[in-house]
């Protein structure tokens, strides 16, 4: 009998193949839908401002058009699970939870838009870390747990009796922040922050989640048929408010994260405290 442990796979929740397809279907106008990521790179940058040290080797991890603009005088890698979106970044095609660099190759990664596609999120994370410098820095941003909720409500109306997998699994801040921890992050920090969009229909809102690659990619998902689809379509519109929008949300979840390193700060020892938190608020 072997006494080597089994290895674990993590479930797969998605389609590698289609999801490959329907990035490839968005490059050509993506720029027109990038709203969202933008967001997401503009909430990286401020809190990349607040890092003091330089970076000389960095990865955009699901790079879409390359627009995160790289440090000054550092070197970029650019990684995308589409083909048309890599090889127009000049970069490498590969899924997050799969990469293909060395361990230690980069002093930063960075990616916006993409890990609430992988398949394996705690495997990715940790493959972020190894390839990671000792203290190398790690930010990310993806859509997370409570986003469309005007269109889940309105499937929910249009498929009452036989509702189906149509959104992808969203993780939670707390979570998020767990699983950092989880991938052997040292001072983890998860956040999240709420962009709100008004959509005169949900035609518009389909179209930008195409654009921006956002589209069902589950394994196991349906198709839709024309009856159901209308009935969203009215779902969707009897929300809108006097202006005749209908609000959605997306949350957005902040990763930050180091690799470890003896010279970062340490969490104080348990016990090792000198004054009594009871006597503090009782003055």
């Amino acid at each position: 009998m072997s006494d080597q442990a089994p290895e674990i796979f993590a479930p797969e929740i998605f389609d590698r193949g289609a999801r490959r397809c329907r990035r490839d279907r968005a490059a050509p106008l993506y720029r027109e839908h990038d709203f969202l990521r933008g967001t997401m790179l503009d909430g990286i940058a401020e809190r990349l401002d607040a890092v003091t040290r330089s970076f000389t080797d960095v990865l955009d991890l699901g790079c879409f058009d390359a627009a995160f603009p790289a440090p000054a005088g550092a070197r970029v890698a650019r990684c995308d699970s589409g083909f048309a979106f890599s090889a127009a970044a000049g970069g490498v095609q590969a899924d997050e939870d799969r990469l293909p660099f060395a361990d230690g190759s980069f002093d930063l990664v960075v990616s916006a838009g993409v890990l609430d596609q992988v398949d394996d999120l705690p495997g990715a994370l940790s493959l972020i870390r190894r390839v990671l410098r000792p203290d190398g820095l790690f930010l990310g941003a993806f859509v997370g747990a409570g986003s469309l909720p005007a269109l889940r409500a309105a499937l929910r109306v249009a498929e009452a009796d036989r509702p189906a997998a149509r959104l992808h699994p969203q993780i939670d801040v707390r979570s998020a922040g767990d699983l950092l921890m989880r991938a052997g992050f040292a001072l983890p920090v998860a956040d999240v922050e709420t962009l709100d969009v008004g959509y005169r229909d949900l035609g518009r809102l389909l179209g930008d989640l195409r654009g921006m690659a956002a589209t069902n990619a589950l394994k196991q998902r349906q198709s839709m048929t024309r009856a159901v689809f209308g009935r969203t379509l009215a779902a969707f519109a009897d929300a809108a408010d006097d202006r005749g929008r209908t609000h959605e949300k997306f949350q957005i979840v902040f990763l930050t994260g180091w690799s470890p390193d003896p010279s970062q700060p340490k969490p104080a020892r348990r016990g090792s405290a000198t004054a009594s938190l009871t006597d503090a608020l009782k003055r």
